[in-house]
């Protein structure tokens, strides 16, 4: 019969979960995603939001640069926005100077649901950030910055 043995624990050798930084920035990220979902009634994901939002920030964009605006590889965006497309929330059309790409930009309705998901995450980060000082606040978001 094969010997088991346990796998070593935190104490034999310091590693505790519960302190590791991606774990509480996944912790928090689904706790963010959970609150988002509930206030924007599930009409948007949090990656759609940034994107519809980055466009009414900068205007018509590429996908490429509105990618990389937006942190996603190309497939990624890609999916962003055909989907968001379909629903009839953005408009992507041809480059007339560049046949190659395409811009991408919001329509009516898209800016129409972009304004009422913005006051949700508003509401959002005020949720989020609650147990924090408005120092603590402050902090919080520049030290995510600079690891981001």
């Amino acid at each position: 019969m094969a010997e088991t043995r346990n796998a070593r624990t935190s104490d034999d050798h310091g590693y505790r979960l519960q302190e590791q930084i991606g774990f509480l920035l996944r912790k928090a990220y689904q706790r963010n995603c959970t609150i988002f979902a509930d206030k924007v009634e599930g009409a948007l994901t949090p990656m759609q939001f940034a994107l519809m939002h980055r466009l009414a920030e900068d205007g018509p964009t590429s996908q490429n640069m509105l990618g990389r605006a937006v942190a996603m590889d190309g497939a990624t965006t890609k999916g962003v926005v055909d989907r968001l497309s379909a629903r009839g929330l953005l408009r992507t059309e041809r480059d007339p100077s560049d046949r190659r790409r395409h811009v991408v930009s919001l329509t009516a309705e898209g800016i129409t649901l972009l304004e009422f998901a913005t006051e949700a995450a508003i509401a959002v980060r005020g949720e989020m950030l609650a147990p924090l000082s408005t120092r603590e606040q402050r902090t919080l978001i520049r030290l995510l910055g600079r690891i981001a």
